[in-house]
């Protein structure tokens, strides 16, 4: 099983910005959809963007209404790390960010199954903080 290594967290101010990545080891995400998720204290975890897997160049990516605008989801085409670019950051975008992998999620003219659903994703990373100060 590819195992998920996220990093690029830390402190910034609120209005910055900061990249995630999270890298596959072991395998590559091949054949797999991604998905950023996060959790703040005392908060469940909520998702934050996700994108399909594709044998070819053409991507689909799905936001939550939170950051739609500014977060972007993207993915290398070696498939070995995906990225969460979060631009105008804001206090309450503060939490741990997971990444995550789903072999179950299609996508077909639309996704098949949820990618906002954390049931969908069979493979998480160890979570890297993003704190953002006001």
């Amino acid at each position: 099983q590819v195992q998920l290594v996220e990093f690029g967290g830390g402190l910034v101010q609120a209005g910055g910005s900061v990249r995630l990545s999270c890298a596959a080891s072991g395998r590559t995400f091949s054949g797999s959809a991604m998905g950023w998720f996060r959790q703040a204290p005392g908060k469940e975890r909520e998702f934050v963007a996700a994108i399909t897997w594709s044998g070819g160049s053409i991507y689909y990516t799905y936001y939550a209404d939170s950051v739609r605008g500014r977060f972007t989801i993207s993915r290398d085409k070696a498939n070995i790390t995906v990225y969460l670019q979060m631009n105008s950051l804001k206090a309450e975008d503060t939490a741990v960010y997971y990444c995550a992998s789903s072999r179950n999620l299609r996508y077909s003219s639309t996704w098949l199954r949820s990618p906002a659903s954390p049931d969908e994703y069979d493979n998480w990373g160890q979570g890297t903080q993003v704190t953002v100060s006001s």
